[in-house]
């Protein structure tokens, strides 16, 4: 049995998306982000970041094992279960690569576009014309990445699983995927999946709709050292 600890966003999706492909016995636990539920200490003894998701793993030998960060994780699992990972060096060392791409360009620039186009307040379109830049910058690198292939390493893995949610959601984020119709084919291809799809529609009647913003919650929008202090 494996514990999620998610919330309906795309960087919950990925973990998701990786228990269902592998039909792996999960229990989800929906954190309430705009509400703190990531700040207390039981969950910062998983998640010493505060970010959500996170997981632990029962299924183990021993003690349970906590796994925080989406690319950690996912890369767990796929050791785990021997699967949407090769199993050549030269292959691990491609997917570490584009884990890592992810989680340091992709994920981060998408994310503050999310921040400028649907949370911050009125008037801020440097940061949204800034990171709208980044975003599509990222795109063009995926873009290129997918000349000849189907998937970012050739076949579906967890690379995939990894940079798809944040292109999926490109449309609301303010960007088109007109000029990228490489990706654009490898989202239809990925979000017709059934894992996917489920994992897409987990808890999808929670998703945050707009009703928070950076100026009425600041547990999700100005944290500072002070909230891992309490």
């Amino acid at each position: 049995m494996i514990e999620l600890y998610y919330a309906p966003t795309p960087n919950g999706w990925k973990i998701a998306i990786m228990l269902e492909e592998c039909s792996l016995e999960y229990r989800t636990h929906l954190l309430r982000l705009a509400e703190g539920d990531q700040f207390k200490p039981d969950y910062l003894a998983i998640s010493p970041n505060a970010k959500m998701p996170a997981i632990v793993d029962h299924g183990v030998v021993g003690d349970p094992v906590p796994v925080f960060e989406s690319g950690a994780i996912l890369f767990y699992l796929a050791e785990k279960t021997g699967r949407f990972m090769p199993k050549d060096a030269l292959g691990r060392k491609e997917t570490l690569e584009w884990l890592f791409w992810q989680s340091a360009n992709q994920g981060p620039m998408a994310g503050q576009l999310s921040h400028f186009k649907n949370y911050a307040p009125d008037g801020e379109d440097y940061g949204f014309k800034r990171y709208r830049g980044e975003y599509e910058r990222n795109l063009a690198v995926l873009e290129r990445r997918l000349d000849g292939r189907d998937y970012i390493l050739g076949d579906y893995s967890i690379a995939d699983m990894m940079a798809f949610p944040w292109a999926f959601i490109a449309k609301p984020l303010g960007a088109a995927l007109d000029d990228f119709p490489r990706i654009a084919d490898w989202r239809g291809r990925i979000k017709q999946r059934p894992a996917v799809q489920r994992a897409i529609d987990l808890h999808k009647d929670k998703q945050n709709r707009g009703q928070q913003n950076a100026s009425n919650n600041s547990l999700l929008f100005n944290q500072t050292a002070e909230h891992l202090k309490r």
